[in-house]
């Protein structure tokens, strides 16, 4: 029990006052294990513009075990799987490095915090991180391409409807996937 306290206050800090950027909700409100989250692609980036949805999975074992964080969204980067299960590598989720007092808005800061500043020397993408690195005019025309045609519109998550637009992501705190919206947007492969 004193997970699902935790767990149900830290929804509460992250639907509050969320992490700049970023709108946090639950798609159904009967599971607090899962979250989807909203994040908007950071100023001066190459993401700037983007939506990118995120899935936030937590273990029974939560907070003594990691999250799993997950992009629902494609995009081009060397820390996050070039395909439609949009793995994450983040050095604080990692088994060997996790700490039960690291709270949940921490990790989301950390997830845009890695398209602000991309660390190709732990890449889940080896090419992409090579042309990050060798090749940046490339690698920034193919991540602003990826922008357009996957993280434009609302945002879509697998099975779950989509986001709440930006108006109503405030007023639906812990709430619905709004569909009532008609948001229709592109996620997946």
């Amino acid at each position: 029990m004193a997970s699902q306290k935790r767990i149900a206050k830290e929804l509460a800090e992250c639907t509050s006052s969320p992490p700049p950027g970023i709108t946090v909700f639950l798609p159904n409100d009967s599971d607090v294990h899962r979250w989807h989250a909203v994040l908007e692609g950071p100023e001066g980036t190459v993401y700037q513009g983007g939506r990118f949805g995120l899935v936030v999975t937590l273990p029974a074992e939560y907070p003594f075990k990691a999250p799993t964080v997950t992009f629902a969204t494609r995009i081009y980067h060397p820390n996050v799987t070039n395909d439609s299960l949009g793995n994450i590598c983040l050095g604080l989720l990692k088994p060997e490095n996790w700490k039960p007092s690291t709270r949940l808005a921490s990790v989301l800061e950390a997830v845009r915090g890695l398209l602000v500043e991309p660390l190709p020397e732990d890449p889940l993408e080896a090419r992409i991180a090579d042309e990050f690195r060798n090749d940046r005019r490339e690698f920034d025309k193919n991540a602003r391409g990826y922008v357009q045609r996957y993280a434009k519109g609302p945002v879509k998550f697998e099975g779950s409807g989509t986001a709440p637009a930006p108006a109503e992501a405030g007023d639906n705190k812990k709430g619905s996937s709004g569909s009532g919206s008609g948001n229709t947007g592109t996620s997946g492969s």
